[in-house]
């Protein structure tokens, strides 16, 4: 290197390319905003993670009033309006976890599921917990490829 500032370009170039990976922090106005120090989403190259949703209202931020069937559906519409703000559908999810307060309404919850991914059939884990954040009964989250 013939020069300082070639020498500081070259390094800089060589953090870009081994440091942290580029972080982009995804926030849809029509999911309800975090509750706690998290991102709706992050995309770092062409991959999304979307933290978990529950049947939280957008506008108000309070859990909403109804059945499970109720709550499912909410969820499902956050998750699709943080996919949307990312430039994507279930289409492209790869990968769901779905937490249930009950196990006893797994069976609700596949009809609805059906409903908003269709023909898509991304891996899945579907697991029984003793609670969610504030006494939700289902919580969902993704990992989508963009």
């Amino acid at each position: 290197m013939s020069t300082r500032r070639e020498f500081l370009t070259v390094t800089t170039t060589l953090l870009a390319v081994r440091g942290a990976p580029r972080l982009q922090y995804v926030t849809s106005a029509s999911a309800p905003k975090a509750i706690g120090p998290y991102s709706q989403a992050v995309r770092t190259g062409n991959m999304l993670y979307a933290s978990g949703q529950i049947a939280l209202d957008p506008a108000t931020g309070n859990l909403i009033q109804g059945d499970f069937a109720a709550q499912a559906r909410r969820v499902l519409d956050n998750l699709k309006a943080v996919l949307h703000e990312a430039g994507a559908d279930f289409r492209n999810v790869v990968r769901a976890t779905v937490y249930l307060a009950g196990l006893a309404n797994c069976q609700t919850l596949n009809s609805i599921y059906t409903e908003y991914f269709g023909e898509s059939k991304p891996a899945r884990s579907t697991i029984g917990v003793a609670a969610l954040p504030r006494g939700a009964a289902v919580e969902i989250d993704v990992i989508a490829v963009l």
